[in-house]
């Protein structure tokens, strides 16, 4: 092959992979869908004043819809802007503030969640055809336990007098809920990827079949 060739071929796969207009709608949607999610009125059941949202059905969804580079980029988008201060936190709250306070480490935990479950439902329609929705909430309960809970407990214990085994307590009240949320989201995505399939599935098998092809 030429140097010519080899140059045309590597722009064809640079176009294939860079965001279109398409793309960045839909992190600016998904990017407002958390937003909307985290002003739904939560309810403070944590000892520790940590609400209860619908921020996670929405980080997982987003993640489970766009997959990891545009979950992450939706998730992480939501989360600039609330720093910056627009208040889109739960209860209203904004700014550099909310990382000194108990709901940092869930804050934190959002964007890299997206892009862990994002990464998890690639390898789900990669390798599943039957009970996807339930391959995609286990990779869901999966990112909840071992990010979202991991670095909120982090976060509770750092910024509070609580201990490590305090946090752990304290955090348990969340989990009934994100069993029903990261089952809603797994639904809702499978819903989604088979009215939509060019969103993610069609990316996804293109992108192994030319792995399969070099």
């Amino acid at each position: 092959m030429s140097n010519t060739d080899t140059a045309v071929s590597n722009t064809g796969k640079t176009k294939r992979h860079s965001w279109n207009a398409t793309d960045l709608g839909l992190i600016a949607v998904f990017a407002a869908l958390v937003a909307g999610a985290a002003l739904v009125p939560g309810l403070a059941v944590n000892g520790f004043g940590v609400p209860i949202t619908f921020q996670t059905l929405a980080v997982m969804l987003t993640g489970l819809v766009l997959g990891p580079g545009r979950g992450f980029a939706a998730v992480g988008l939501y989360t600039l802007l609330g720093l910056a201060g627009l208040p889109i936190f739960s209860q209203g709250r904004s700014g550099l503030g909310i990382l000194a306070g108990p709901s940092a480490g869930y804050i934190i935990a959002f964007p890299i969640a997206a892009l862990v479950v994002g990464w998890l439902a690639t390898l789900v329609i990669r390798r599943t055809t039957k009970v996807r929705a339930l391959w995609l909430f286990l990779a869901a309960m999966a990112t909840s336990v071992l990010v979202v809970h991991s670095l909120g407990v982090a976060g509770i214990a750092l910024n509070t007098k609580a201990t490590l085994a305090q946090a752990f307590v304290s955090d348990l009240v969340f989990y009934p809920g994100d069993i029903v949320k990261n089952i809603l989201a797994a639904i809702i995505a499978v819903a989604l990827h088979r009215a939509f399939p060019d969103i993610l599935v069609r990316r996804v098998r293109h992108s192994t079949v030319q792995t399969t092809e070099a």
